[in-house]
């Protein structure tokens, strides 16, 4: 208890040192420095500068510069000397003891010295009361502590001193006949030879002194056994503690740098560590089978033959081999992500674990399953895939290297018992089998072990046929079809609640839907020969999408085709970098924020001169409901046919609206009438669920004799329309290859496409794309194509080409 007290005293010299210092650490932190410094220094050597490095490097690593570690090691040095020379000097006055002539001192008593460290200890306070300058050491800039800091240090440096002194006094008084003045004084004598000695800890100085003066009141032996004592209390019980604690801190900071180094490298571990926690896991699989298939070793099994049943000996081996066949199986996929293979792989390896130990105290299998385990649920995150592993394709390299492990580890099993008389008996044998083994000496020959074996090796082949059998079973994946009307009445529901207005682009019905099994996501593609191209991200919440993802992959690999992504964002780029997808720029898509939206001010000028332009050839705009447009399709129909004609195109589709009734009839319309007539419309597109997110239009179409700048009325009055509604951004789409600015070490893409959004400005027109919409001040944001690379490029932007234009005849608009 007394220990206890001393150690929690000697955490008050680092609490007064930091406020000496000026330096903002918490008191915990504090304390839990000033005891590993002690700690240590007190065994390794007693003077406080031993401290130091352990100082150093706590204080550092909280973030504390090194000049103020330098002080307040300083203030805590200064405070233990203080301590000794107060208490030691008081003792020695008062006590004055004889020296012993063994020490051949130059003085009989303890009466100088103590009067010296009275007097220095009072200087010190003196000193601090009259100094008002500070100190300079080199570089270093210490502070006189005030007076009253001072008489802080040496009262708690007397009291820390006079409890190691009091510990001593308890283990001595019930063997010798001394009192505590006489105790501290041979104490302090003895502290003060062994710090001069400079021996670590003052191992054996101190002892061998305080063997000399205790000598007349108790023999060396009985004087010896208390300072041995006293040494493992005071000094070796605190070190253990310190040690395990010292070592729990370096552990926890190191953990911290390798979550620093995961963060560093975060784009890399995702992408890799999937694949090699699968690879793990076929070889923790294969471990077992192996396993299974030889015999225990005989010492272990004598072991186990105590401890356990013989039945739990026989279900663990048979357990533990279809385990490792289930590893096998799990391990395809944990390679792709599936969240519900990483949970059925964790409680496999976990059983495993348990079957190890049982079946032979197999402990260093048990050890590499365990690393298994560790390093998947580390990587819980990284397994993000709701998919049924029945419904994966096992690639011909996969169903391979799995019948090999099974073929091997049968063939090592018959290999492994090649003495045993293979009879129908042995399928029926149970036994430990130790002392066949112990007998023959060849573990080889023991017939318990070869049943084991063979019961084993139709356990993996019955789980393998099972898996077989369900996968051939299984129903066929559905092929992609045209959406029916619930399916696009479901579509327009979540892209009603959709930040992205491009998911309205699902209700034209060119694009096949690929729904999430609630029903509250989607992703909508086509096929244009051997590319799936989806149209944007997968709409909907972020885990579904990312379900989604996943989903649409497999769908696109079963059919051994290519995945495109089309249009995506940037804050999802994640999702197809992780499914190893290259990722080429488009362009940039322009969105205009409303809420500072107005037509006031010089920079809006332009504006205003178009609104003005039209307003003054007496249009007028409105938005109409979607229960109103049915009685306008003659009129809209009308205006459709002219503006083709006028721009002799065909229309384009897939990620532009064309002329489709029941596509107009689901969203609202946006009119410019004149004199009644309708000159110009588009359709809406209201995104954002509640919060409005975002608005914008796809359809536009006017009439070519109407008036000028008829479309920048539209969407000047849109804006403000939508501005008084409560949305957030107008979109006003993308512009085609803007925004490839120059790179130190630009791909061939960069380069083609800043060729032609420069020089292809008569064929294309992308710059006046650009310009146009750069008039309304919009904020500008990538998109992006993820698709497969290398050779595939050429062929993909053919078929995206084509799907675009519906068909090969169309000429441009995007």
């Amino acid at each position: 208890g007394l220990t206890l007290l001393a150690y929690l005293l000697l955490t008050c010299y680092d609490l007064l040192a930091v406020r000496y210092a000026r330096v903002r650490v918490g008191p915990g932190k504090t304390m839990f420095a000033s005891f590993l410094s002690y700690v240590f220094s007190n065994n390794v050597n007693l003077s406080v500068f031993g401290a130091s490095a352990v100082r150093f490097r706590l204080y550092t690593a909280w973030g504390v510069a090194g000049v103020d570690v330098v002080k307040i090691i300083a203030f805590t040095t200064m405070t233990f000397w203080l301590g000794l020379m107060t208490v030691a000097g008081a003792t020695f006055v008062i006590a004055r003891p004889r020296l012993p002539a063994a020490l051949h001192s130059p003085v009989e008593t303890t009466l100088p010295i103590g009067v010296l460290f009275l007097a220095l200890s009072a200087g010190y306070v003196v000193w601090c009361g009259l100094r008002r300058q500070p100190v300079r050491v080199r570089s270093v800039v210490l502070p006189v502590p005030s007076i009253a800091q001072a008489f802080v240090q040496v009262l708690l440096g007397a009291a820390d001193w006079t409890l190691a002194g009091l510990i001593l006094y308890t283990l001595l008084r019930a063997n010798a006949p001394v009192t505590f003045g006489h105790v501290l004084a041979m104490y302090f004598l003895a502290q003060v030879v062994g710090l001069i000695s400079h021996v670590p800890g003052g191992l054996g100085v101190f002892e061998g002194v305080m063997v000399v003066l205790l000598s007349p009141v108790l023999p060396a032996q009985e004087a010896l056994a208390v300072l041995i004592a006293y040494r493992m209390i005071y000094y070796l019980l605190p070190l253990a503690v310190g040690a395990v604690v010292m070592g729990a801190y370096e552990l926890l900071w190191t953990l911290r740098a390798w979550q620093g180094l995961e963060r560093a490298v975060g784009l890399l571990g995702p992408a890799v560590m999937p694949t090699i926690l699968a690879v793990l896991t076929f070889l923790a699989g294969a471990i077992l089978l192996y396993s299974g298939a030889t015999p225990a070793m005989s010492e272990r099994l004598k072991w186990l033959e105590d401890m356990i049943p013989l039945t739990v000996l026989e279900a663990s081996h048979l357990i533990g081999s279809v385990l490792g066949v289930c590893l096998l199986l799990l391990s395809r996929g944990l390679q792709r992500r599936l969240d519900g293979a990483y949970h059925l792989t964790v409680l496999v390896l976990a059983a495993a674990i348990v079957m190890s130990v049982l079946k032979g105290l197999d402990v260093e299998e048990a050890v590499v399953l365990l690393i298994v385990l560790v390093l998947l649920l580390l990587s819980r995150r990284m397994f993000y895939r709701r998919a049924s592993l029945i419904s994966q394709r096992f690639t011909v390299g996969w169903i391979v290297a799995i019948a090999l492990v099974v073929g091997t580890s049968i063939a090592l099993g018959v290999i492994a018992h090649k003495n045993v008389d293979y009879k129908n008996q042995l399928w029926w044998r149970f036994a430990f089998g130790v002392r066949e083994m112990e007998r023959t000496g060849d573990p080889s020959a023991s017939r318990a072990s070869a049943s084991r074996a063979l019961r084993a090796t139709v356990g993996v082949l019955v789980a393998a046929m099972a898996f077989g059998l369900a996968r051939l079973l299984r129903a066929a994946p559905p092929e992609p079809s045209a959406p029916r009307d619930d399916e696009l009445a479901t579509a327009a529901r979540i892209a009603a609640e959709s930040s992205c207005t491009t998911a309205y682009l699902a209700l034209l019905g060119d694009k096949r839907l690929l729904f999430n099994d609630d029903r509250t996501a989607f992703i909508m593609y086509a096929v244009e020969g051997r590319c799936w191209i989806a149209m944007g991200d997968p709409v909907g919440p972020e885990p579904a999408a990312r379900e989604l993802a996943s989903r649409f992959l497999e769908l696109v690999d079963r059919h051994d085709d290519w995945p495109v992504f089309y249009q995506v964002n940037a804050r999802k780029l994640y999702l197809y970098a992780d499914c190893g997808l290259a990722l080429l720029k488009l362009g940039e898509e322009a969105r205009v924020p409303l809420a500072d939206f107005s037509l006031e001010g010089r920079e809006r000028k332009a504006l205003r001169h178009y609104l003005n332009r039209a307003l003054r050839e007496g249009v007028s705009f409105e938005v109409v409901p979607p229960d109103v447009v049915p009685a306008l399709m003659g009129e809209l129909r009308a205006v459709s046919d002219a503006w083709l004609a006028g721009k002799e195109v065909r229309e384009h589709g897939f990620s532009l609206g064309f002329y489709d009734e029941d596509y107009l009839k689901r969203l609202p319309l946006a009119l410019v009438r004149r004199e009644g007539q309708i000159v110009a419309f588009a359709n809406i597109w209201p995104g954002g669920g509640k919060d409005k997110e975002e608005l914008s239009i796809d359809l536009m179409r006017y009439l070519p004799d109407g008036p000028r700048e008829v479309m920048d009325y539209m969407f000047i009055q849109l804006m403000l329309w939508g501005r008084e509604q409560g949305y957030q951004y107008f979109n006003l789409g993308m512009a085609p290859l803007s925004g490839l600015h120059d790179t130190p070490v630009p791909t061939l893409w960069h380069r083609v496409g800043r060729l032609i959004f420069r020089y292809g400005e008569n064929f294309f027109n992308f710059q006046g794309l650009r310009q146009f919409k750069e008039k309304f001040d919009p904020q500008w944001q990538p998109k992006y194509l993820a698709c497969p690379g290398g050779l595939a490029l050429p062929r993909i932007f053919t078929n995206l080409a084509t799907l675009l234009g519906r068909g090969p005849r169309s000429t441009r608009e995007e």
